[in-house]
């Protein structure tokens, strides 16, 4: 029996090339490795449109070094004023192969994410319609919510509500680390599905504080405590396709 599996040219569904010099630096180990990547949209400013994320995929592009060969698979910024019409013709459009939500100031260059996640249902609303996946930046913001915590309240109180109320809706947990999240994701349709990070399978945070702050290991979410990292390793070593690598 087959003990070792090597896959060649993965695909990362989920990754930050940012812009400019940025964009020159992460690009080349990217695409060095992955033959392609659902890429985060998390820009200042944001992109929002289907124009927006069209241009962003030709400085990608432009941006590649000569002879690789990447795939960048572009994704909207949810907001409250995206109008459905709008990410539906990026979608019909091929410009767009998901829209990403994030939670306002719940990560890096999110103040232009939802508040208010009522504003976005008749967005959501058309998604479940065509088809066109969400991916989800899953924490909640409020200051009396533990850090250590934000990702389990977000699926009681924001996910799992969401899904109730817009059946048929695609949704990708994004970057999941905690028991919670994985237990969520196996235990849903096929609707569901969850990427995890290679950080979270196998680090936690005593790596990041026991004998001193190691700040290179800060990331958001946040690494959890050590009881959740099995379940994750779990996860991503089940065989089940509802998870999957993004970095």
């Amino acid at each position: 029996m087959t003990q070792r599996l090597t896959i060649r040219r993965p695909d990362d569904w989920h990754l930050h090339l940012r812009d400019g010099a940025m964009l020159e630096g992460v690009l080349p180990w990217s695409a060095r490795h992955f033959a392609r990547a659902i890429v985060m949209p998390n820009l200042v400013p944001p992109v929002v449109t289907g124009a927006e994320a069209r241009a962003y995929r030709d400085r990608i592009l432009a941006a590649l070094p000569h002879g690789m060969a990447f795939d960048p698979l572009m994704t909207l910024y949810l907001t409250e004023d995206s109008d459905p019409d709008d990410v539906a013709a990026a979608a019909a459009d091929g410009l767009v192969t998901a829209v990403k939500l994030y939670p306002a100031g719940a990560t890096t260059n999110s103040a232009s994410g939802v508040r208010d996640f009522d504003k976005v249902r008749g967005v959501l609303e058309r998604m479940a319609e065509i088809g066109l996946p969400l991916c989800v930046h899953g924490e909640v913001t409020r200051a009396e919510v533990d850090i250590f915590d934000r990702e389990a309240v977000f699926i009681d109180e924001v996910l799992d509500p969401i899904r109730r109320a817009t059946p048929g809706l695609r949704v990708v947990m994004e970057h999941i680390t905690t028991a919670e999240a994985a237990a969520y994701a196996a235990e849903g349709d096929d609707t569901l599905a969850a990427s995890i990070t290679v950080q979270h399978l196998m680090l936690d945070r005593n790596d990041m504080l026991v004998g001193g702050m190691r700040p290179h290991l800060y990331c958001l979410p946040i690494l959890k405590r050590g009881t959740h990292r099995p379940r994750l390793v779990e996860a991503a070593t089940s065989g089940n396709p509802r998870f999957f690598l993004g970095t």
